[in-house]
């Protein structure tokens, strides 16, 4: 956008952009993630005094939007959504949520860590800052034990299961080849010129910052263990909240389990029809094993892998721009990268604000993985770049003269993977995924999403089994996915356990799809002829970051 088109703040842009100056400041962690500069080595305050001060922070934010009146409709979706967010925050809070916070993948415990994951390791002032917070990671933990010490005091404890697998991740983080040491000799392998005294804080650091761990470890054996709960489910309050928060809507969790049961059935009757065309009389598990041998859907070697992907987005973000989106140029760059890393994820990371570096499409490629099935992954591209992610996060860099900070980089999981989710199936709509093997891929990760709808409310509601036979539990879950996913049985188990410790998160990814079709549909049934789907696209996208709930207002209602 050219300046003349730049936004003036308005009264609440500016509520919303010094709401996210207060959760940088309360919350150093968040400008690493943004890329913002300073306080490049704190860590939030962990402790129940933490969590007191930003819910209090919150409620004062509360009270000058309630005074504040919109003066246009960006204005509204702004107050609304920020009003909703930190509405839900207080709620957790006085639940006590955060009291029981601890999961095998999304807690404290990973957070801690995992934020030296994000930080730059290019210069001698980035080893700097990675030794001065090294030094920060005992407090850090100390106040995250206290939390959890006051969980115990007012019985807010989390699941056993939860406390073991955690456990196991502290003791390896503790040891003398875990993450922590690996990290501090990164400087030397990497080449960069650090001098004595940033060499010895570093490793100084690592000492402490492992020993931390080891402490966190040794709470977890000796205080929370004893006084875990047996049970996994989390019971229907808790529930509610937690889907609220990752959906950013109120749904009804009774009929959004039947819808899940019968979207799964759904799904394993395409996949089953599927399977017949690509190989007659297949079963699903028959046609997968036969496209796994076959080379025509084979990729060998990464270069290869890259060029493919590549080629995909390409193409996607050609023909999308001519017939379904209004895609500006600085949002047609798109690159397919593989990653550094050899973690076996693939992800998406957004553009700068400036598109100097633009958005990317990364693959993380286990050191013994060679050879790639075209068939199960062309679903991904189009999930993580064009028309998924990038073209959501792209928009909202793009948008950046008129969108607050706060509308960037908001939203709910429900939001963006919603989206990802319905810009999957738009491609099979649209032609992208008429090879019979391309649509079974898509079926194959639909299917496992709308399983993990039922699996979660299920077990966290104490729902009646699908097949009748009594109430959801953690060993009928493992044996549910393993019919529903074509996975190795180690993901499989650590999945369950995600479910069973994070509740809500794993729906928000098929319902929040349900709500992104609802909304389009009922929109076409309103506007008749006149609906035209790029505008739709343009509408939506142009929110950037809302709960689905605001989303649902803004396009249906305002």
């Amino acid at each position: 956008m050219t300046d003349s088109e730049k936004r003036t703040p308005t009264p609440i842009d500016r509520i919303a952009e010094q709401w996210v100056d207060t959760l940088v400041e309360i919350r150093p962690e968040m400008a690493t993630w943004l890329g913002r500069a300073g306080n490049e080595s704190g860590y939030a305050d962990y402790s129940p005094e933490g969590a007191a001060r930003l819910d209090e922070a919150g409620a004062a934010v509360l009270r000058r939007l309630e005074a504040a009146e919109p003066v246009d409709s960006i204005d509204r979706v702004t107050k609304a959504d920020l009003t909703r967010d930190l509405e839900l925050s207080h709620a957790k809070h006085e639940a006590g949520l955060g009291l029981r916070d601890l999961n095998v993948i999304a807690s404290p415990a990973q957070d801690i860590r995992e934020i030296f994951d994000l930080m730059p390791t290019g210069t001698p002032e980035a080893w700097e800052h990675i030794a001065a917070r090294l030094a920060g990671v005992g407090g850090a933990i100390d106040g995250y034990i206290a939390t959890l010490r006051q969980g115990i005091a007012g019985g807010h404890t989390p699941a056993i299961r939860q406390v073991r697998e955690v456990m196991a991740e502290a003791r390896g983080n503790a040891s003398q080849d875990g993450f922590f040491y690996d990290l501090i000799g990164g400087a030397e392998a990497g080449g960069v010129p650090v001098s004595d005294g940033v060499r010895r804080d570093l490793e100084a650091g690592a000492l402490l910052a492992a020993e931390s761990y080891g402490r966190l470890a040794e709470f977890l054996e000796r205080e929370l263990a004893p006084v875990a709960t047996a049970v996994d489910a989390v019971g229907r309050e808790h529930y509610e909240l937690a889907s609220q928060d990752f959906l950013g809507a109120r749904v009804d969790l009774d009929e959004t389990y039947e819808w899940g049961v019968a979207e799964l059935e759904r799904m394993v009757a395409e996949q089953e029809e599927i399977a017949r065309r690509i190989l007659p009389g297949a079963s699903v598990g028959e046609a997968i094993a036969h496209l796994e041998r076959d080379p025509a859907h084979k990729l060998v070697g990464t270069d290869a892998l890259q060029e493919w992907m590549q080629d995909v987005s390409d193409r996607a973000l050609q023909d999308l721009g001519r017939t379904h989106f209004d895609i500006p140029v600085e949002v047609r760059a798109l690159e397919c990268r593989i990653a550094p890393t050899q973690t076996g994820g693939i992800y998406y990371t957004g553009p700068s604000d400036d598109f100097s570096r633009p958005g990317r499409m990364w693959w993380s490629v286990p050191a013994d993985v060679t050879e790639f099935d075209t068939w199960r992954e062309k679903t991904t591209v189009y999930h993580e770049g064009a028309p998924g992610h990038h073209l959501q996060i792209g928009m909202a860099t793009y948008n950046k003269a008129q969108l607050n900070s706060w509308r960037r980089i908001a939203g709910t999981s429900g939001h963006a993977e919603g989206w990802a989710l319905y810009a999957e199936r738009l491609m099979e709509e649209l032609g992208y995924l008429d090879d019979p093997a391309d649509r079974l891929g898509m079926l194959d990760g639909q299917r496992m999403r709308a399983a993990r709808v039922v699996l979660d409310i299920g077990v966290h509601l104490g729902k009646r089994r699908p097949d009748g036979n009594g109430t959801w539990d953690a060993d009928f879950a493992l044996e549910f996915m393993r019919r529903n996913v074509n996975m190795p049985d180690s993901f499989i188990r650590f999945e369950v356990n995600r479910y069973l410790g994070w509740p809500g998160q794993a729906p928000s990814y098929k319902v929040g799809q349900r709500i992104w079709e609802e909304t389009r549909d009922e929109l076409r049934r309103r506007e008749g002829a006149a609906f035209g789907i790029k505008a739709f696209h343009k509408r939506a996208l142009d929110l950037g970051g809302v709960g689905l709930d605001t989303l649902r207002r803004a396009l249906l209602d305002w």
